[in-house]
């Protein structure tokens, strides 16, 4: 039989590929457009009218101009860009925006799902104001945490701090029902409990020889281009040149370090083997048979990870083991840690006072200092129990928790303050060195870069209000009509938000190939038509004057982008690692 041949379907995408690669790869030699029409401008090709000087006031003799209005820049030099230069091109992606492109990867992720991990990528080069928030908030509750437990002097305190901490970055869920927790707190059985999970949480995110290469070569690049950018000709490219770009992207780095230092516990595999592993020899209190491992009598545990998030779409965000996604576990994981708080807090005031858990047994103790020992802390579950309840006197008065947790809320806002310091501390520094980039004012490259400042704010203010209205449906009577209404704004607000920040992530990459391809080197660009309007003008001659303002604000663009950056890495810095010094 003879072959049947049937035509390949041909890519349509492929031809534009092929232009894209020839494009990148074979230079494209193009002259300065715009310094031919201003000389052909002032050979009186044009006419008499629309010569002006820097600052856009018409000149009598256009053999004296150095710009010329929006209007005769489009008719004598067209609308179209400036052409793509290779050299340009490439030295200045390579200089400015590659390094930090490569710093992403050392951003900590954790999940096992790869789409998981794309999306806090996404959602980190989208809004770093969330990501920033993320950071802060997780660097304050470390030092919430060891000041609630600081008083705490029941055995495993201490261990119970560090594997709360450890555990920001998991959906934490603890039962206090059936006596479970009063029996992992209280029994000694459950020392082992404590110690072996935080010998399997002993693992972190933290400086390896990769994320010190990276770091040292971003700080290295960073330095010596902006140390070129000043020591050569500015007025060189000033159009597609990048000292805008490196103010732009450094919040980066005060992120990576900043996780590096707290080094977070994020790979979720390893969080549930080893709440799993813990689990298997935790024990709860009976009312007869003492003490038994507790998955014998019960599928429940006193600590474990919440797994429904599945089923459960409100909460979606919480199972996301990334650290960015702290956000969305703040408030769960703050009423977790005072449930149990509250319950270390009664048996340190019982075991102060010298009462053991079975009334009956008289208190022994060795050493002026020390705590309960094993025999004043074994009971039946119902004296476990009523050991943790709360007390009446005035010594230790019932601690109420609240929907959203004590004391959250000057932290939200430190947290907050510091993710707007970082991002526009940076973002602004790019603006003040393309604004005042001739012609100044608002134009598409300062324009662009007010764009994604703005669409990272909304990201953080959407995701964080989502993350508010999560909590409440999740801790609202379910019977509530504006329980159901706050779940559904929830996801709808999620969701939005992650595709801005999406397309904000794209943003900021596009904004840094259209600055360095010339595609942003065109009249309407130059000529700054979104600030000057109708009485825009295109600055092509640049005289002294320019150039000093020029200088002095990258200067200022660049120590206002640094100083932002070190002061956000210093203060997290202060709250990271606080001590603990309770009296065991």
């Amino acid at each position: 039989m003879p072959l049947s041949l049937r035509p390949c379907k041909s890519n349509p995408l492929l031809p534009y590929i092929c232009c894209l690669l020839i494009l990148l790869l074979v230079p494209t030699v193009a002259g300065d457009k715009f310094n031919v029409c201003l000389n052909n401008f002032r050979d009186g090709q044009y006419g008499p009218l629309g010569g002006t000087d820097n600052h856009g006031r018409p000149v009598s003799n256009i053999t004296n101009a150095t710009a010329i209005t929006y209007d005769l820049c489009v008719r004598a030099c067209g609308s179209d860009p400036e052409g793509f230069r290779w050299p340009v091109f490439s030295q200045q992606f390579s200089s400015w925006l590659l390094p930090w492109l490569a710093l992403v990867s050392q951003l900590p992720f954790g999940s096992q799902d790869k789409l998981d991990n794309l999306v806090s990528m996404l959602l980190t080069l989208g809004s770093p104001t969330l990501a920033a928030y993320s950071l802060a908030l997780t660097a304050l509750n470390g030092r919430w945490i060891a000041q609630l437990f600081a008083s705490h002097t029941y055995p495993n305190a201490k261990n119970a701090l560090k594997v709360l901490s450890s555990l920001q970055q998991s959906p934490l869920s603890v039962t206090s029902s059936d006596g479970l927790l009063a029996s992992l707190i209280i029994l000694p059985q459950n020392d082992d409990w404590w110690s072996e999970l935080l010998i399997w949480l002993d693992y972190t995110h933290t400086w390896s020889i990769a994320a010190v290469t990276s770091i040292s070569w971003v700080v290295i690049a960073y330095i010596f281009t902006v140390i070129n950018s000043f020591a050569g000709d500015i007025t060189e490219s000033i159009n597609a040149n990048g000292e805008g770009v490196g103010s732009l992207w450094l919040w980066l780095l005060p992120i990576v370090t900043g996780w590096l230092q707290i080094s977070p516990k994020c790979e979720s595999t390893r969080l549930r083997d080893a709440i799993k592993r813990a689990n298997e020899i935790s024990f709860v209190a009976t009312d007869h048979d003492g003490p038994v491992l507790t998955y014998s009598r019960s599928g429940q545990h006193a600590i474990s990870l919440y797994n429904s998030a599945w089923e459960d779409p409100v909460r979606r965000d919480e199972l996301c083991t990334a650290p960015i996604y702290n956000y969305s576990r703040f408030l769960p994981w703050v009423q977790a840690v005072e449930k149990v708080s509250e319950v270390f807090r009664i048996a340190s005031i019982r075991a102060q006072h010298h009462q053991s858990v079975d009334p009956e047994v008289d208190w022994e103790k060795q050493g002026k200092l020390s705590g309960p020992l094993a025999p004043n802390r074994v009971g039946t579950l119902r004296q476990v129990k009523a050991y943790c309840e709360s007390l009446d006197d005035e010594e230790a008065p019932r601690q109420t928790q609240s929907r959203w947790g004590r004391n959250i809320w000057s932290r939200v806002f430190l947290a907050s303050l510091l993710a707007l310091l970082l991002q526009w501390g940076t973002t602004g520094a790019a603006i003040i060195v393309v604004w005042f980039t001739p012609t100044s004012g608002l134009g598409c490259r300062s324009g662009a870069y007010i764009l994604y400042g703005c669409l990272s704010t909304v990201v953080w203010i959407l995701l964080v209000f989502s993350s508010f209205l999560s909590h409440y449906s999740s801790t609202a009577s379910k019977k509530s009509l504006p329980v159901g209404v706050a779940g559904c704004v929830s996801i709808i607000l999620r969701r939005v938000g992650k595709c801005i920040a999406l397309v904000n992530a794209i943003w900021i990459v596009m904004i840094c190939v259209f600055q360095f391809s010339n595609f942003f080197n065109r009249c309407y660009c130059n000529s700054s038509v979104l600030g000057w309007g109708s009485r825009a003008f295109n600055v092509i001659d640049l005289v002294d004057t320019d150039t000093r303002h020029m200088r002095a604000a990258w200067i200022g663009g660049v120590a206002l982008a640094a100083g932002t950056a070190a002061i956000f890495t210093a203060l997290i810095n202060l709250f990271i690692n606080p001590q603990f010094t309770p009296d065991e």
